[in-house]
């Protein structure tokens, strides 16, 4: 948790974060992933000044286990002094106890925020899915919580002016827009409607420009011009190598079989990498989340 502290912003956890969306759709499948397609709405987790502290926050996280589909989890949340955002003590259920900062006290609005990122973790240890370090672990609870519908709540905890700051969470914002509008891409849903901060809309803007480019790489067919000519010369290298051979791009040529050239790129959905025939033209679907490509090889 930035709290007054500098905020990192760009996306220096890309890799990580594109990892993460292709182990939630191998992992929970097409059909379930699908069955988030509507996220958790404001009203769902408002918390206003005048609601009783604990019991709102019982509130706020019934609504997020509820979201989550997690019927037979229950929440208890405390609040203590802690240099984190949040703890969550994983068990074999079907208690989870919650510890938020002290701070939550009188800074409800982001309580489902914070409440968000620590229901996914109970989520993730169920599903019995997690990344290797502590690092690389919350980046994919970040990921998940907002690819499933709940993260926007963690981009619109960010505030920073010249004087404070705040974000939760271990994405920067720029990456928490990315995710967002990675989500928004596939199913059709704005987020920033409900934003109340105004670096959310700034952040969330930068990571949907982010998640377009990814559908305008070779070999796609939206690809543009400059990223057209660099694939003609790469393709024109592979195919004089006979050989398979790399590029200056995310694409990799490969002769498989011998005499016959390939090339594979990551879908610009779900990032598992797609292998298609070098003959032009060409339509492929995603098997992993049955995205159709119009590529031009």
């Amino acid at each position: 948790m930035a709290n007054g502290g500098p905020v990192e912003h760009g996306f220096p956890h890309l890799e990580t974060v594109r990892a993460a969306v292709t182990a939630l759709y191998r992992r929970l499948s097409y059909d379930t992933v699908h069955r988030f397609e509507a996220s958790v709405v404001p009203a769902d987790v408002a918390f206003c000044d005048g609601d009783d502290l604990h019991l709102g926050v019982q509130r706020v996280a019934r609504e997020l286990v509820r979201h989550y589909r997690l019927p037979d989890a229950r929440m208890i949340v405390a609040f203590r002094e802690m240099e984190h955002a949040a703890n969550v003590e994983l068990t074999a259920g079907p208690e989870y106890f919650v510890e938020l900062n002290d701070r939550f006290r009188t800074h409800r609005r982001d309580i489902g925020a914070a409440l968000a990122h620590e229901v996914m973790h109970v989520y993730l240890h169920r599903l019995g899915l997690s990344f290797p370090g502590t690092r690389d672990n919350e980046i994919l609870t970040d990921t998940a919580a907002t690819y499933l519908g709940a993260g926007w709540l963690l981009l619109d905890a960010y505030r920073e002016d010249g004087a404070s700051s705040q974000k939760l969470g271990y994405l920067t914002p720029e990456e928490f827009g990315y995710v967002l509008a990675k989500r928004s891409l596939v199913f059709g849903e704005d987020p920033s409607v409900w934003f109340t901060s105004a670096q959310a809309y700034t952040a969330y803007g930068r990571g949907l420009e982010r998640a377009r480019r990814d559908e305008r790489q070779p070999p796609l067919s939206a690809a543009g011009w400059a990223g057209r000519r660099r694939y003609a010369r790469e393709r024109r290298l592979a195919r004089e190598r006979g050989s398979a051979g790399g590029a200056e791009g995310p694409y990799v040529f490969v002769a498989d079989p011998p005499g016959s050239l390939r090339v594979t790129f990551p879908c610009p959905t779900c990032h598992q990498r797609i292998r298609v025939p070098v003959r032009g033209r060409v339509r492929a679907r995603c098997g992993l989340c049955r995205t159709v490509l119009e590529c031009d090889t």
